[in-house]
């Protein structure tokens, strides 16, 4: 799928907001860090834009910002559609219709593409980690991907225009970066790495370990190898991997001894680089952050507290091409003296999760049934209701549609073809009654676009938006648009909160868990009526923006955790278990999705909660549709 896109690289347009110049750094951190990477790969693949927030800035300045990129100035009314209701950094296609937003998914798009481009490139490659997974997660759900992407690029903004006395104080997030980097390392097969370190521990070993030149990579040269004491096996590790070298075969050999050793007893594995062991994609988003913290004036002081992010920075400047990436940002990276670790007490007290959700998540595992919190609800007159389905046998004409409108097009086996058929007859009953022409309709969390392209097809005369974290999911979605020859359709990779367009209604089939509280309060914000199917209740917990129960109503009567008890039975609906407990799980799902209702009838919404017909289409079955 990916090779059906790849003639479409020159034609694809990168979009950066520019707000102002600072010293060796463009503002937002978001822009720098792109344009970081960009040097990095020797990436010019791309037409790129500036975008700037304020005045115009005049091409001759904004050229000598950017080194050898060539960067063309655009007005935010001279956007794309599509990207202006996106946040920035931005990628489309030239048709207009394909856009990647926010800076996770536009920075792997950008090493994708690199590789293809350049296959020898398999250093650039190896940036997205093992599995190519690293910051693939969604901020709202990975406390990691949040760090880099949200939290610790604010916190420096915060201090380069923050008055001189929030200056003197280190941001929470850059002392939660520096208790990270203190972390033993968890790594696919790390039970092997350890026993190699116990080994050169108790050898008292010696290996040649690479001198890593800041031209090595970039001028061709050989890297020097030097006869020392072995620093850390994590660090050769490490480095090994960046020049595609193994390790020896001895060091790799264990003893007798060293195999029988208790996994509890083998010693832990230091942090060499932000993610563990390798050099990834979250040390490129880290270091124009961490450079301009450290570069500040006010700044001097901090270093004592931050032993682990020195040498992390002293140790990123070693990797083969990030001095010659540097260069051409114009950034004057900092050589810092080495520094004894601090004591612990002083990193203490500070997390990106407030301690009271701490404890809460604690009880993740219970014990017991719902009965008894059903019960409390009973006797406070709370019980799930269903509302009376507004057309039960209304049903799409399948039959003559065309082959890639249905859900049958792809590998799914005839049962389950006729069961997606099922649900997305009441989700675009739903939809079609609410729909005016000249809407905008939103199908988030729209995976294949099952949703969207049907909704798209029946309605012509309204704009149809998927959005979807997963690009092959939305791959196969446009070939299918394109296939069907529509022209009011787009397509968005992207997390929700790097959507701000406006739209009329918003739409999810099974949004798993925490999303479809994320797609509701898209929709409440926007003034839009919602239809959604939720999904995955058991994945339920507090987040940084969500906090359960959700409605005034069920947080007068239920704990965090009696909240935690519905949202696990919730899950027990499948159609194996005995029907009595996926009874059970059918109220659960009705009274989280009634504390749902609520809540947002609680911001001046008409909300009902309604079962699919047939109930057997899904095992999760509830339709939840707003309208405000």
């Amino acid at each position: 799928l990916r090779r059906k896109m790849k003639d479409s690289v020159a034609e694809e347009c990168l979009y950066l907001a520019f707000s102002h110049q600072c010293r060796d750094c463009i503002f937002p951190l978001h822009t720098s860090i792109s344009l970081f990477l960009l040097s990095y790969c020797d990436c010019k693949l791309f037409k790129v834009f500036l975008v700037p927030t304020g005045e115009d800035v005049g091409d001759q300045f904004v050229t000598k910002l950017v080194g050898d990129l060539e960067v063309h100035l655009i007005s935010r009314r001279q956007l794309p559609a599509v990207v202006q209701s996106c946040c920035l950094p931005a990628l489309v296609m030239r048709d207009g219709r394909f856009c990647r937003a926010g800076l996770s998914v536009v920075l792997r798009h950008i090493i994708q593409k690199t590789y293809e481009a350049d296959p020898s490139k398999k250093d650039v490659l190896e940036l997205l980690g093992f599995k190519k997974t690293c910051l693939k997660a969604c901020a709202e759900v990975s406390q990691w991907t949040r760090l880099c992407e949200i939290s610790i690029p604010l916190a420096v903004e915060g201090v380069l225009t923050g008055s001189p006395e929030h200056c003197q104080t280190i941001p929470p997030d850059i002392l939660l970066l520096e208790r990270k980097l203190g972390e033993p390392v968890r790594v696919h097969n790390d039970d092997k790495i350890r026993r190699q370190k116990l080994q050169l521990q108790k050898a008292g070993a010696k290996a040649a370990v690479p001198v890593l030149g800041s031209g090595a990579r970039e001028e061709g040269k050989t890297v020097e190898m030097h006869e020392r004491a072995l620093p850390s096996l994590e660090l050769s590790l490490a480095f090994s991997k960046l020049l595609v070298q193994d390790l020896s075969d001895a060091a790799n050999r264990e003893a007798p001894h060293i195999r029988r050793t208790k996994t509890s007893d083998l010693p832990l594995l230091d942090h060499v680089f932000a993610e563990g062991l390798y050099f990834t994609l979250a040390d490129i988003v880290l270091l124009p952050c961490i450079h301009q913290f450290l570069v500040s004036k006010k700044q001097g002081k901090s270093l004592v507290n931050l032993p682990l992010i020195s040498s992390w920075y002293r140790r990123v400047q070693e990797v083969p091409g990030v001095k010659k990436a540097a260069g051409k940002c114009n950034m004057e990276l900092l050589q810092l003296p080495e520094l004894m670790s601090a004591p612990e007490e002083q990193l203490q007290g500070f997390s990106s999760v407030p301690e009271e959700s701490e404890e809460e998540n604690e009880d993740s595992h219970f014990i017991g049934g719902p009965r008894p919190t059903m019960t409390k609800l009973m006797e406070n007159g709370i019980e799930a209701k269903f509302s009376p389905h507004p057309c039960p046998s209304w049903t799409l004409d399948w039959a003559n549609l065309p082959s890639a409108v249905s859900p049958g097009e792809g590998k799914m086996s005839r049962d389950r073809a006729l069961r997606k058929q099922q649900q997305l007859n009441n989700l675009v009953a739903a939809v079609t009654k609410l729909a005016k022409p000249g809407d905008v309709i939103v199908d988030f969390c729209s995976g294949g676009g099952h949703v969207g392209i049907v909704l798209a097809h029946m309605l012509p005369s309204c704009q149809v938006v998927l959005i979807e974290n997963k690009e092959l999911s939305l791959i196969r979605a446009k070939d299918r648009s394109d296939e069907l020859g529509l022209s009011n359709i787009w397509f968005i990779q992207a997390n929700l909160d790097y959507f701000n367009g406006t739209f009329n209604i918003g739409v999810a089939l099974h949004a798993c868990g925490v999303a479809t509280d994320m797609v509701m309060e898209h929709c409440v914000k926007a003034r839009a009526a919602f239809v959604i199917s939720p999904c995955c209740y058991g994945f339920i917990q507090n987040t940084v923006k969500f906090k359960y129960p959700r409605s005034h109503q069920f947080k007068e009567i239920l704990s965090y955790k009696e909240h935690m008890i519905l949202c696990r039975f919730a899950d027990q609906t499948a159609v194996q278990l005995p029907p009595e407990r996926r009874l059970i799980g059918k109220q659960c799902m009705g009274l989280v999705d009634l504390d749902r209702a609520w809540a947002a009838e609680e911001r001046n919404y008409s909300v009902q909660v309604i079962s699919m017909e047939p109930e057997s289409c899904s095992p999760k079955n509830d339709m939840i549709v707003g309208i405000p």
